[in-house]
């Protein structure tokens, strides 16, 4: 008997969305990685959304596992005249280790030490907003723009920005620290999310 591929369909529940992916059986699909360009869903804004699927009876859901603004979108925002400011570090949620990069663009030049004032801020606020939050409702929150309009209300009394975004956000280890669970679980007990 020669078994043929079929497309099985995928629910992103995250963009309300499904997708299809083609395989011999579900169960092949578990644990794959999915790229979702989320350009037309975020009207114009040119982000890539990554996703690991699940299989639970017989049902394929995708979970968010990262969030990149891509490249051309980030070089059409610096211009002439304006100055940028990165950063990357790793922080805790509610249920995850987090690997966040904000990209922030000044309206005007600006010397060393507000690049430095605005870098330490974002980082600082960014760690107070994640902490009491679920991996998934922090992407939620940044595909509805509220982090970064939080992140720039604050960061503007130091100096007005043209741009607050988080460039990359990821997930590199999901905490064993779940509803179940009261006291917190040592390193060793963290799952790492698997790249391909």
């Amino acid at each position: 008997m020669v078994l043929k591929k079929k497309f099985f369909n995928v629910e992103v529940p995250i963009i309300g969305e499904e997708t299809e992916l083609i395989a011999y059986n579900i169960e092949e699909i578990h644990g794959k990685n999915i790229k979702i360009d989320l350009t037309r869903i975020l009207r114009g804004k040119n982000v890539e959304l990554k996703a690991k699927i699940k299989v639970e009876k017989e049902k394929a859901t995708a979970y968010p596992i990262q969030i990149t603004v891509l490249p051309y979108y980030i070089r059409r925002a610096v211009r002439k005249g304006t100055d940028y400011v990165e950063d990357s570090f790793k922080i805790e949620c509610k249920d995850a280790l987090l690997r966040v990069k904000p990209f922030l663009v000044t309206r005007k030049k600006v010397s060393r030490s507000v690049r430095k004032a605005l870098r330490n801020k974002a980082k600082q606020e960014i760690s107070d907003y994640v902490k009491d939050k679920t991996f998934e409702e922090l992407f939620d929150d940044l595909l509805k723009n509220k982090l970064q309009k939080h992140l720039s209300l604050i960061l503007k009394k130091i100096y007005p920005l043209s741009l607050c975004e988080i460039r990359i956000f990821e997930v590199t280890k999901l905490l064993e620290n779940s509803a179940e669970q009261t006291k917190k679980p040592k390193k060793k007990e963290e799952s790492t999310v698997e790249e391909q």
